[in-house]
């Protein structure tokens, strides 16, 4: 039996913090391999400090991830290397490494790659909608399912599971409350749709570290820095209590549902 390995793959530095940072935790405490694959350094992000002036936003963006992995206990980043998108008026048409431009069979060759040396039981990615819809989320969403289903002849057996981050409806509600342009029978899911729901509270210290370490992307003009105290901590309730998975590809049986956990079947004795 392999080492129990997690490759989470995400798009931009803080993705990771916000929708599967204490399941990272959990299992990194747990004795998991835990690789976290980022694919951009998140040049195109906005600063949200007000009068921050940073010479360059990709790496500081980069040693921001490098220090939320320190806070969630797990390894460094793994960067894929393109460029980050952006969005509205920041958004790269122009740039060919863009994520947005890059032709995503590409982006798959990478992950297959990356799939043969990490060996992971687990992957974890974007849902369908990209969480919010972001393009580069798309994009990793479209390469992350591709690699899933074209890795299952590598010797060592292939991923076993694809799991999806997942908002219910209510939590896409809370987010839509907030401001976020989210219309929740899109974006949120129906509770019975998720496979596993992780209850993370044990790890909010944390995770809110690693939101933290995201400074650029957390100060006063962010989504976070706008909200009132009341909307603050009903968000902390929701996003540092649980976060939820759905399933998005698996190549086992599951005996039973919804799963105790990502590894749930796997053939970990006491992972679940």
């Amino acid at each position: 039996m392999s080492t129990p390995t997690l490759l989470a793959v995400f798009a931009h530095p803080d993705d990771e913090a916000f929708s599967v940072g204490g399941t990272l935790t959990h299992y990194a405490r747990q004795g998991v391999r835990v690789v976290l694959a980022c694919a951009t350094r998140g040049e195109a992000g906005k600063i949200t400090v007000p009068g921050m002036t940073v010479d360059d936003l990709g790496a500081q963006r980069e040693q921001e991830l490098r220090d939320a992995c320190e806070a969630l206990e797990i390894g460094p980043p793994v960067f894929l290397d393109y460029h980050d998108s952006g969005r509205y008026e920041r958004t790269r048409h122009d740039d060919p490494k863009a994520l947005m431009n890059v032709n995503p069979l590409d982006v798959e060759v990478k992950l297959r790659a990356l799939i043969e040396d990490v060996q992971p039981q687990v992957i974890v990615t974007f849902d369908p909608h990209g969480g919010y819809g972001h393009v580069d989320h798309l994009q990793m969403h479209r390469a992350t399912v591709a690699a899933f289903f074209s890795t299952g002849h590598l010797p060592y057996g292939g991923p076993q599971r694809l799991y999806y981050t997942a908002l219910t409806t209510e939590a896409a509600q809370g987010l839509a409350r907030m401001g976020q342009d989210l219309d929740p029978l899109v974006y949120g899911v129906d509770p019975n749709t998720l496979a596993v729901q992780m209850d993370v509270s044990a790890y909010a210290t944390n995770k809110k570290a690693a939101l933290m370490a995201h400074g650029t992307q957390t100060g006063e003009q962010s989504l976070l820095g706008r909200m009132t105290p009341e909307e603050r901590d009903a968000m902390e309730r929701r996003m540092l209590g649980t976060e939820g998975f759905s399933i998005g590809g698996t190549r086992t049986a599951l005996t039973n549902y919804p799963l105790g956990g990502l590894f749930d079947g796997l053939g970990f004795d006491g992972l679940n």
